[in-house]
Order: structure tokens, then C-alpha cells, then sequence
């Protein structure tokens, strides 16, 4: 793709080490974000995509997490070979992230406003009036009135609270938004409203987006490209509509085959067979081996490479090593 990444992953693996062993969660990850997208970043439960995330931020508990190796290059620097000082200046101003969870995302003991406001006086040669200004326009930007400014988290639903963590990680017009799984613990018809706002505030402040989620529901919603993630590496990588008419790994063709579709009639829906491997003891050779009806000899023992099937489109899988093998620059 002759287009620049604006972030750039490579190769990247993440270890947490412990006195009962080594976890793989990041396992030779490559992964990139170009300007003014939004990619979503697709796996179950366990499969790395909150250590990726963190990653970005440099923010990988240590101990027991570790970086092994692998670049992640924004602006061509490498965030992995940053001083604390000079990670600083780029986390929550020029890279944001909305976390998991807003209930345990602000801090119980401040007004709302005054939360906003403490990003806004960190990473902005700005006075006082003028960032509680800020913060107070961005609470009506995120749909808040600015009366509620001296309001603390505990008087906010939890949509209220999400649209406050969205306010905070915003209010520095970052380049990049990282957002984990924003609408998880929120019901069907706020989500929608949050992903709309998200959606809104995206093309408004001309940002970029990793959206980590589950739910292909969401990622057909919001995102222009699709990362899928297994057992701590991404197996494919596609435009949207790419992937969706055409999923080509056989694990990407399971969680299609596992949601319902109102166009078939089938009596039961395909699951994928098996658990996900224990990140403490992953398989050798491809890690969905184990899983995977397609399996072959030499998928027990060599992981594969990355296969471009096209500009926007690559996958890891010995099903395509026949084609030519590039990186996935």
C-alpha cells in the first residue's frame, strides 16, 4: 500500500513472565493504523487484543509484562525505545485510549469536569480559565451539559460515564484513539448512541481509530479495515466489505460460520470446534492448528508467514503460502 501507517507495528511479542511461566500474549504481531481510519481489531476472549493496546501506550504492566521484541513506530519514532518523559507528552495528547471499563476509568474522588480538565493543563501551554473552558465545551460536544461540570462520576449513569471517558480522551484532538471494547458493559441502545457519537467525533476531530471489540457487529458499524487476532497475533487483515464477502482463514470462516445469518436457513449454527490454546503452552507450527479442519502436516510445525492476497488484503495461513510471501509493509 503506497499510503504511510501513521502507527506501524512489527513483529512485535509481548511476554508476562511469573513463577509458573512464561504467558505469550503478543506473538510476532504486525499491525497498521493509516490516517483518517478507523480499524477494527476482532478475537475472543484471551486472544491479546487489551495487551496490544497497551502496548501502543507503552503501558504493559512490568512485572510480570515485558516487551520481547518488535518496533511500534508512530511518526517513524519507535514508542518501545521512548523515555517515560518523552511517552508523557504523547500519551493522552497526541495517542488517547478509552478504556474497558468507565465505572473504574475515572476517579471517584473528582468532579467530572475537573477530570477533563487535568488532561486539557497537562498537554496544553494553556491557563486555567481556558481549559476549564475546554472541558466544559466538551462535555457538551459528547452531549453533556456544562451545568453537570461539578458533578462526580457516581451521580452519571454508566452511558453518561462513557461519554465522560470519551471527553477525556478527546480533549487533546489526538491523532489516534484507541478504544477497547467502549460499549461492553453498556445495554443494546446506548451502544448504539456511543458508537454513533464515537463515529460523529472521529470525522469531526479527523482522528484515527483502533477499535477493539468482539463484535463483528460493531466493526461492520464503524470500521474501514479488520484485524482478525488469534492466541496474540493478527491471522488476517482486510478491507471491511474484503473480509466479510470473502474471509479466507479457516478460523476467520469459523466466526462467520458461528453467527446467525437472516438470508440462510440452517438448523444450527457451525461452532468453532475446540478451546483456545493456553497462552502458557501454545501449540507449535500455526497455533489454530488444533482447531482447524484444514489442517495440514506442515501446519505442526512451521508458523506461517504473511500472504498478500492483495493490497487490501493479507493473511497467515499455509492454505496461501503458495502465492508469494511479502511483509505486510
Amino acid at each position: 500500500m503506497s499510503r504511510k501507517p501513521l502507527l506501524d507495528i512489527k513483529n512485535l511479542n509481548v511476554h508476562y513472565i511469573t513463577h509458573e511461566g512464561t504467558t505469550k500474549a503478543i506473538n510476532d504481531l504486525n499491525l497498521a493504523l493509516y490516517p483518517g481510519e478507523t480499524l477494527g481489531l476482532v478475537g475472543e476472549t484471551g486472544a491479546g487484543k487489551t495487551t496490544t493496546a497497551l502496548s501502543m501506550m507503552q503501558l504493559v504492566p512490568d512485572p510480570p509484562g515485558k516487551i520481547i521484541s518488535g518496533e511500534i513506530l508512530y511518526h517513524d519514532q519507535d514508542l518501545t525505545k521512548l523515555s517515560e518523559h518523552e511517552l508523557r507528552k504523547i500519551r493522552g495528547n497526541q495517542i488517547s485510549m478509552i478504556f474497558q471499563d468507565p465505572m473504574t476509568s475515572l476517579n471517584p474522588i473528582m468532579t467530572v469536569g475537573d477530570q477533563i480538565r487535568e488532561g486539557i493543563l497537562l498537554h496544553q501551554k494553556v491557563d486555567m480559565a481556558t481549559a476549564t473552558k475546554r472541558a466544559s465545551d466538551m462535555l457538551e460536544v459528547v452531549g453533556i451539559p456544562m451545568e453537570r461540570y461539578n458533578e462526580y462520576p457516581h451521580q452519571f449513569s454508566g452511558g453518561m460515564k462513557q461519554r465522560v471517558v470519551i471527553a477525556i480522551a478527546l480533549s487533546c484532538n489526538p491523532e489516534i484513539l484507541i478504544a477497547d471494547e467502549p460499549t461492553t458493559a453498556l445495554d443494546v441502545t446506548i451502544q448504539a448512541q456511543v458508537l454513533q457519537l464515537m463515529e460523529n467525533l472521529k470525522k469531526d476531530f479527523n482522528t484515527s481509530m483502533l477499535m477493539i471489540t468482539h463484535d463483528l457487529g460493531v466493526v461492520a458499524n464503524v470500521c474501514d479495515h479488520v484485524a482478525i487476532m488469534y492466541a496474540g497475533t493478527v491471522i488476517e487483515h482486510a478491507e471491511k466489505h474484503m473480509l466479510y464477502r470473502t474471509p479466507k482463514h479457516p478460523y476467520t470462516q469459523g466466526l462467520f460460520g458461528s453467527i446467525p445469518n437472516v438470508e440462510e436457513n440452517v438448523d444450527r449454527l457451525k461452532p468453532i470446534m475446540g478451546l483456545m490454546p493456553d497462552p502458557t503452552n501454545l501449540p507449535t507450527g500455526c497455533t489454530f492448528h488444533p482447531r482447524c479442519p484444514h489442517a495440514m502436516d506442515i501446519c505442526q510445525v512451521e508458523f506461517p508467514r504473511i500472504t498478500r492476497l492483495n493490497d487490501e488484503h493479507w493473511v497467515r495461513c499455509h492454505l496461501y503460502s503458495a502465492d508469494e510471501e511479502v511483509s505486510h509493509e
